[in-house]
């Protein structure tokens, strides 16, 4: 059972005397006040959309390209990013900055933006489906290349691309 650890406070007879109990598996959703922003999904696909139900739909999803020379330009790709918090936090603006870095670690490149976290039903999480479509990025040299995920300056999450010389057919 999921849950957290909480001491509780019960006053004795007349108020007098005071005992401390510790109670170790209180449900997570009493602790909603307490939960941020999380990044449950990330991850790169060819195309995404989000039908009319709020279903999100993904194709092609990968972390491996192949080039057959470099630098290497991949001129279609999607991060797909899902979001989830409480009803604690809605009504609030969170910033996203999203950084691509390059093997060496260095940025690449960068997309930032906000968005208002919607009002979810009580007791339920509410999650925020984002499709995010990468302008053609270059890839200067094969390596381990990473898109990493910040909300309000802290990191949640990161999606990993390998990019990696195609190899001569035999």
């Amino acid at each position: 059972m999921v849950g957290k650890v909480l001491k509780v406070r019960r006053a004795g007879i007349a108020g007098f005397r005071l005992a401390t109990y510790r109670c170790l598996f209180v449900p997570k959703k009493l602790f909603e006040s307490e939960k941020t922003m999380d990044v449950n999904l990330a991850l790169l696909a060819d195309s995404a959309n989000i039908s009319r139900e709020g279903k999100l739909n993904l194709l092609g999803i990968f972390n491996l390209i192949y080039a057959q020379s470099f630098p290497a330009v991949h001129p279609n790709m999607h991060l797909v990013v899902s979001f989830s918090t409480t009803n604690a936090e809605a009504g609030r603006t969170k910033q996203v900055e999203i950084q691509f870095l390059g093997p060496d670690g260095n940025k690449i490149g960068s997309i930032t933006g906000k968005f208002v976290v919607p009002k979810g039903e009580p007791g339920y999480p509410i999650q925020v489906n984002h499709i995010v479509p990468i302008p053609p990025l270059k890839f200067e040299k094969p390596g381990d290349y990473a898109c990493s995920i910040f909300v309000n300056e802290e990191l949640k999450k990161e999606a990993s691309l390998r990019v990696l010389p195609l190899k001569p057919a035999k």
